[in-house]
């Protein structure tokens, strides 16, 4: 059984910087990539960042320049240093990997159980 747990969220004023950490533990032979979602209320959950090396990450246009995702493969581990927080950066956000379990036939997503960020003054 995979599991991931987030952590580091929090609330934090306008230009303030938070960072989430989130740990992948149990039966893994390999995770091919890994990742963050956010969910504000009443939206869908889309796409913060995404990593499959620290010299191969996806991000969405709205966090360019302000949000880096970094990975430790050695400790099964991904994290989001954010910076110049807004507003809208307020949601739950999710950690998620596409992972290989040994013995089965293909790799599967996990997902994290979320962790609030909270941007307000």
């Amino acid at each position: 059984q995979v599991q991931l747990v987030e952590s580091g969220g929090g609330l934090v004023q306008p230009g303030g910087s938070l960072r989430l950490s989130c740990v992948a533990s149990g039966s893994i032979e390999r995770i091919y990539m890994m990742g963050w979602y956010r969910q504000a209320p009443g939206k869908q959950r889309d796409l913060v960042a995404r990593i499959i090396s620290n010299d191969n990450s996806v991000y969405t246009d709205s966090v360019k320049g302000r949000f880096t995702i970094s990975r430790d493969n050695a400790k099964n581990t991904v994290s989001l240093q954010m910076n110049s927080l807004k507003p809208e950066d307020t949601a739950v956000y999710y950690c998620t990997a596409f992972i290989q379990e040994p013995r089965r036939s293909g790799a599967s997503d996990y997902w994290g159980q979320g962790t609030q960020v909270t941007v307000s003054s």
